[in-house]
């Protein structure tokens, strides 16, 4: 029960997280700076603003993940492509 309660908090931190990367967008871009990559490579109007907005998505994609006790499964599922040949 501990575990389920653990999860679910730990879960909603990390999405609540994402969503305040994704709403005050501003306030990261300046405390942490601008991503060279995002600004070199990614060719979207606003490049940085735009970055830390997908990272925040990503960030409340794997809070609900946690959350819901499911991180586990998407991982497997993610690297099963990887593990399904054995190796000699």
């Amino acid at each position: 029960m501990i575990k389920i309660i653990s999860n679910l908090i730990f879960g909603l931190i990390v999405s609540g997280t994402g969503l305040g990367m994704i709403i005050k967008t501003e306030a990261f871009l300046s405390f942490f700076g601008r991503m060279e990559w995002f600004e070199r490579f990614a060719n979207i109007e606003g490049g940085s603003r735009s970055g830390y907005k997908f990272l925040g998505m990503i960030f409340i994609f794997v809070g609900v993940l946690i959350a819901f006790g499911m991180i586990s499964g998407f991982i497997e599922w993610i690297i099963s492509p990887l593990t399904k040949y054995k190796l000699t």
